[in-house]
């Protein structure tokens, strides 16, 4: 019952009336009755310290409104704070709101009660700003009130009061206005930044990468795994950088104490068949020709902490399904056994490939992807960010050193060599450095690691560059293409599927014949030899 439309409520109304709206926003404070706080008879009440009644005799503070929250059973005890609150502030309209609580001490019960309160106020933030009071009530009321108001449910700011200690018991004591939002104080703001700063560089090794859409990608990726115990999803081509990314999300979590368990990582594309049940889901003794003893497997094992699943797409439709209701009940069915077993873990999950995709083809769960694409995440290459790549060649030569103890240098011309190659549409870095041995890197072996990167990608993207040939043609104009023309269209083909816009492509397919032209229109020309086969620059991307 709200006793805000009751008669006796109207009565209070009447009688001690309430400030009509002005240009100032009026004060409305929320809070619960305290029970043995707000207690007292007879004249000797007014010589105790009552915070719901000496909130109202502040000079500073004029409240035009106290929504006043209380059981049932203290009915008795509210009319006389009404009476009370009139008489010390007759401008404060009052109103009494009953709440059906029978256990204040039951979190779910009080929440749900104060929730639904909250909810079905009609706030009114244009013309009234909101206190809501956290020192009456039990200690799981004021928590919920708290948390209501962290959450936005009560578009407030919180006011604590407490007896004046100057004055003893008595008076109307003192009280202090909390903002929640932090954003308002300097100090705890520069530390929240300071934090979230510290946790990105973490997940980042520590390099200074100057890439911006890169470090704004690993911002988002910070603010969500301090947030958030979803699945992630790290998708991007092999040597992005995921299977590190994913043990540093794993650690960061570990230092701020929201797991504790180990981290567990596996390649799918590794286990098949009852190899991959046995391998992520255990099995018994028994359960298969061979199964000499039972093994716990790898979802157990990342109980409590990460599991980390690189290469998802590659997982069959059996080990989809048992996923699935491992991600959903935190239980599974190891192999050959009747008997479910729990495990809870923070699941990163990492792919190169488009699992839309595979969704289509039916190669891949759609009910899975839709559990696992909470917050996902696109791991650019090195070559599509190349001012990087001096930073982390930094941190490759510093991690090298740390492990083995031996200090590697770049003389200054094969450094400046080195990293001319390294950012120029030449070089293609499918993958991460590799490392670098020896204690002073010089010209000739700069020279010696350049080409041998230029013969790997060739192999690579030549292999690459045939496969989307086919896909874009059909296999019957590909029947119909002499060798020449088909590999030679692969390569190009390959160098347009790395290169940002036209002209990089056209630079890079002819930077050496390019130089005896007089005018040289490299994009026109490339252009027009895609237009041979029926092309477009679009076609590729």
């Amino acid at each position: 019952m709200v006793l805000g439309d009751s008669p006796i409520s109207a009565y209070y109304r009447i009688s001690y009336g309430f400030s009509d709206y002005s240009m100032a926003k009026q004060t409305v404070l929320i809070g619960l009755l305290g029970a043995t706080l707000d207690s007292g008879r007879g004249s000797a009440r007014w010589e105790r310290w009552r915070p719901t009644v000496s909130l109202c005799q502040h000079e500073d503070l004029l409240i035009n409104r106290f929504e006043l929250l209380c059981q049932r059973k203290f009915i008795a005890l509210a009319k006389t704070l009404l009476d009370d609150i009139a008489t010390v502030s007759p401008e404060t309209e009052v109103r009494l709101t009953e709440l059906e609580m029978d256990d204040p001490w039951d979190f779910q019960q009080v929440y749900s009660v104060l929730h639904d309160f909250a909810r079905g106020y009609e706030f009114d933030t244009e013309r009234e700003e909101y206190l809501i009071h956290i020192t009456t009530g039990t200690h799981v009321a004021q928590i919920c009130m708290f948390l209501l108001t962290e959450s936005r449910y009560f578009p407030a700011k919180l006011i604590q009061s407490s007896p004046s200690p100057s004055r003893g018991r008595g008076g109307p004591g003192v009280y202090e206005i909390i903002d929640l939002d932090l954003s308002k104080y300097d100090r705890i703001a520069s530390r929240f930044q300071q934090e979230q700063k510290e946790g990105a560089s973490f997940l980042k090794s520590g390099i200074e990468t100057r890439n911006a859409a890169f470090n704004s990608l690993i911002d988002k990726i910070e603010q969500v795994v301090i947030a958030s115990s979803d699945p992630l999803l790290l998708m991007g081509p092999t040597g992005a950088g995921k299977s590190r990314l994913a043990r540093r999300i794993y650690e960061l979590k570990r230092a701020r104490h929201q797991v504790k368990g180990a981290f567990v990582e596996v390649n799918c594309a590794t286990i098949r068949g009852d190899a991959a049940m046995s391998a992520l889901f255990g099995h018994t003794k028994g359960a298969f020709t061979g199964a000499v003893s039972s093994r716990p497997g790898l979802l157990r094992a990342a109980d409590g902490g990460a599991l980390f699943l690189d290469e998802i797409a590659e997982l069959g439709a059996d080990e989809q399904a048992m996923l699935l209701r491992a991600l959903e009940d935190k239980v599974f069915l190891p192999l050959g056994s009747d008997r479910e077993v729990q495990s809870e873990f923070q699941l990163i999950a990492g792919t190169n490939r488009d699992l839309s995709v595979l969704v289509k083809e039916a190669k891949f769960r759609e009910d899975l992807l839709a559990r696992i694409n909470l917050w996902t995440f696109k791991l650019p290459g090195l070559r599509d960010r190349i001012e990087d790549i001096e930073p982390n060649l930094n941190y490759e030569l510093e991690q090298y050193a740390r492990r083995t103890g031996k200090r590697v240098t770049f003389s200054r011309e094969a450094r400046e060599r080195f990293l001319k190659f390294a950012v120029s549409g030449e070089a293609a870095w499918a993958g991460n450095f590799r490392d670098l041995n020896g204690g002073r890197i010089t010209t000739e072996a700069v020279a010696d690691e350049t080409e041998r990167l230029r013969g790997s990608w060739h192999a690579q993207h030549a292999s690459e560059g045939h496969d989307l040939l086919e896909r874009l043609v059909g296999k019957e104009r590909m029947a119909e293409l002499d060798l020449f023309d088909r590999d030679q269209l692969a390569a190009v083909i390959t160098v347009c599927r790395r290169s940002h816009t036209l002209s990089e492509a056209g630079r890079a397919l002819f930077h050496t014949s390019r130089d005896r032209k007089k005018t040289v229109n490299d994009a026109d020309r490339l252009r027009k030899y895609l237009a041979r086969f029926g092309l477009d620059w679009r076609d590729l991307r």
